[in-house]
């Protein structure tokens, strides 16, 4: 087990992250801007380290200043905690390049999950639904000249001991097929899809660089301005085409895979309350799967990690239409915001099993052994006014009263006199419920939200609570329009 780590995030994971290492007896280092220098877990850590500015490019997000802190304290390895770095592989590349341990999944898995056609292309290759796309049109020659049979297999790891071996594997990396460099490609691939569809980034993800058409002439109009911003934000402006999926449930897969092969994953969460394709409420179990889709659903995810190797904890993402069919959608490459849902129903430490499994550890069960206990329900409290279409609300915190009593945890970082930054993310914490059955989950997570006080800080607990009493949420049928659709009035 590492001696020393860094957390290389601030927040309420940062807290997370140390609690973690205390309970393990691993010290650490916590590094943090100039807005952070008043975090309260800042103290729970052995040495804090500031790295300069609020601004994240001049903080969190760089890479120098954080190497150079992980020299100076003489760190094994470093935590990126989710967000800011967390799935930037140059940033994992760098890590091993110094001999520091980058908490997490290997630099070959990560570029090849997080290139979306790739990721997709992988999909395919383990025998995972995908949608169809502008990939399957290249192959049949829709568009651009005919391929021949796909070869390219991804990265592999060895498992020769602990540590792995990475190894090449025969065949080309054809990562741009399937990328529609025209409009007039693009115009080509919705037409043999069907209209409507979707343009995605090849380099984004979590909802970012998206644009759907519903027709020709709003494909059109959309194509360049999609292939800049994809540009300005991920410096790839490379597209892709793929089937629109209207209506749908978002529902992803929790996995773990260690260094010696083994991959299991502990059963889905459901994801599908969202505001601008921005998760709000999260659960598990699911109540859009029954028996038969969740072990479909569940199993392709460990087919997906096993196609590159993959080791750490990861979350494979799906959509689920009105039918029952599901589609892959992404490969988190990360630990989730939503993590502690699945802790609570399957009884193990995720963060936990990172530290263990990036230091050489083997899974210690195996998949027969992960059963699902009662439900849990995650809310996130961000600081924003829902009535303000959703305007951050950053600020001092007069009065605190964090929700507490059986069945209810709470995540935060947030404490009275706490002065919520306008730089960063505005979330101030996760409550989380644990109950027998989800009629009781919804109970607790409605008596927890009566509890919670923070003032003056504008929050979204309102509309957790508008959400959690509506008939749709408590009949467990919506989707991932639920929002703008039923409560929004769009």
């Amino acid at each position: 087990m590492f001696s020393r780590i860094l957390v290389a995030n601030r927040g309420e994971i940062a807290l997370r992250i140390i609690r973690a290492c205390k309970e393990l007896g691993i010290e650490t280092v916590a590094v943090f801007s100039e807005a952070d220098r008043n975090a309260s877990y800042l103290h729970l850590a052995d040495e804090r380290i500031c790295i300069g500015p609020p601004p994240s490019a001049e903080s969190y997000l760089n890479i120098p200043r954080i190497i150079a802190a992980a020299e100076q304290r003489d760190v094994d390895a470093i935590h990126p905690g989710y967000g800011f770095l967390a799935e930037n592989a140059h940033f994992a590349e760098v890590c091993r390049d110094c001999k520091i341990e980058f908490i997490g999944p290997s630099v070959e898995s990560m570029q090849a999950l997080g290139d979306k056609i790739r990721a997709k292309k992988l999909a395919k290759k383990a025998g995972v639904p995908t949608a169809p796309d502008s990939i399957d049109a290249r192959k049949k020659g829709i568009y651009g000249k005919k391929d021949e049979e796909d070869s390219y297999s991804g990265p592999r790891r060895g498992h020769e001991g602990s540590k792995g071996v990475v190894q090449s594997v025969k065949g080309q990396d054809e990562g741009d097929e399937g990328v529609v460099e025209t409009v007039e490609d693009a115009v080509k691939v919705a037409e043999w899809i069907d209209d409507p569809v979707a343009l995605k980034a090849a380099a984004g993800g979590g909802g970012r660089g998206i644009r759907f058409a519903h027709n020709e002439a709003t494909l059109k109009s959309l194509f360049k301005q999609a292939q800049s911003e994809a540009q300005i934000a991920f410096g790839d402006g490379r597209l892709y085409v793929e089937k629109c999926i209207t209506n749908f449930r978002h529902i992803e897969v929790q996995v773990l895979g260690d260094l010696r092969g083994h991959v299991v994953h502990l059963f889905e969460r459901e994801c599908s309350v969202q505001r601008r394709r921005q998760k709000v409420i999260e659960e598990t179990p699911s109540p859009g799967l029954d028996g038969r889709l969740r072990e479909e659903i569940c199993t392709a995810a460990v087919r997906q990690a096993k196609e590159v190797d993959y080791h750490n904890a990861g979350t494979v993402e799906f959509m689920l239409d009105s039918t029952g069919n599901f589609y892959f959608l992404e490969v988190n490459t990360r630990i989730q915001v939503e993590h502690p849902i699945t802790e609570m129903v399957i009884g193990e430490d995720l963060v936990k099993w990172q530290l263990r499994i990036a230091s050489g550890e083997a899974l210690d069960f195996s998949q027969r052994d992960v059963t699902q206990r009662g439900h849990s329900i995650e809310c996130r409290i961000n600081a924003e006014d829902p009535e303000a279409n959703f305007r951050p609300c950053p600020g001092r915190v007069e009065a605190f009263v964090a929700p507490g009593g059986p069945g209810v945890r709470w995540d935060s970082h947030v404490y009275q006199g706490y002065e919520i930054p306008s730089t960063y993310d505005s979330l101030v914490g996760k409550l989380v419920v644990h109950r027998r059955s989800r009629s009781e989950a919804i109970a607790t997570a409605m008596r927890a939200l009566n509890e919670f006080v923070i003032h003056p800080i504008k929050t979204t607990v309102p509309l957790c609570k508008e959400v959690l009493t509506h008939e749709r949420f408590v009949r467990g049928q919506w989707d991932t329009t639920f929002i703008e659709r039923e409560m929004m009035g769009s």
